[in-house]
């Protein structure tokens, strides 16, 4: 199957495409848009956080559950949505983080596209969502795509950092070889459960430190 996705993750996910469930995935896509479903993100953006951020750049992998499921929100990056589009509340709890931890202004957006340039891959386990019903399209074959894109990166990839925040994230740890890549955990940035160990994670400077002492360039958290 011929998927229009950046060329190095072409390569090393092309296996995948061949694969029965994610021709599965697509003739369920198409079902949807037969039937006239809205679906988020966009089509043009469903392989965005593959197509900002190379395999050969990743450094960090953000692992998110679901695409957001409201009107203008989802744009393919986890956690993120573009500008002009309020941050939810998750969001909004991660910036706090980051200024909690690293001393960032809060930003005036919610857009992550310049974590993505830099190596962060802003990864959701379904890569598309029927509007306005959350998790509708996890069971159609996302997972296993996504659980295979953690496999190779941890496989393929040295010093890469892994931050799973949540229960939903922290069953992709076996995923992880942690003989040569670092996992951080802490609590969702949800509203239910920032309290309970995702503020004071200093994940973003814990990130940094590690990837310097792998002589890897550490990541512009700011967002202008």
């Amino acid at each position: 199957m011929d998927v229009k996705i950046e060329e190095s993750w072409k390569e090393v996910l092309k296996q995948e495409f061949n694969k029965s469930y994610f021709a599965s995935i697509t003739t369920f896509l198409k079902a949807e848009k037969m039937s006239n479903k809205t679906i988020y993100p966009p089509g043009g953006l469903i392989f965005n956080a593959f197509n900002t951020t190379p395999f050969d750049k990743v450094k960090i992998v953000i692992l998110g559950q679901d695409p957001y499921h409201g009107p203008g929100q989802a744009h393919g990056l986890s956690f993120s949505v573009q500008k002009g589009v309020p941050p939810p509340p998750s969001l909004i709890n991660i910036f706090k983080e980051l200024q909690n931890d690293i001393g960032m202004p809060i930003p005036s957006h919610g857009n992550l596209t310049h974590w993505a340039e830099q190596g962060v891959l802003m990864l959701n386990a379904s890569l598309t969502v029927r509007a306005n019903e959350p998790m509708s399209h996890s069971k159609i074959g996302w997972a296993e795509f996504t659980d295979a894109v953690i496999a190779k990166v941890s496989a393929l990839k040295e010093h890469t950092v892994f931050l799973l925040w949540g229960k939903f994230a922290q069953e992709k740890q076996s995923l992880v070889d942690e003989t040569k890549h670092l996992v951080l955990k802490a609590a969702h940035p949800s509203p239910f459960s920032a309290d309970k160990g995702f503020f004071g994670c200093k994940h973003f400077s814990k990130a940094n430190t590690w990837l310097m002492k792998q002589g890897i360039d550490p990541v512009d958290w700011s967002l202008q």
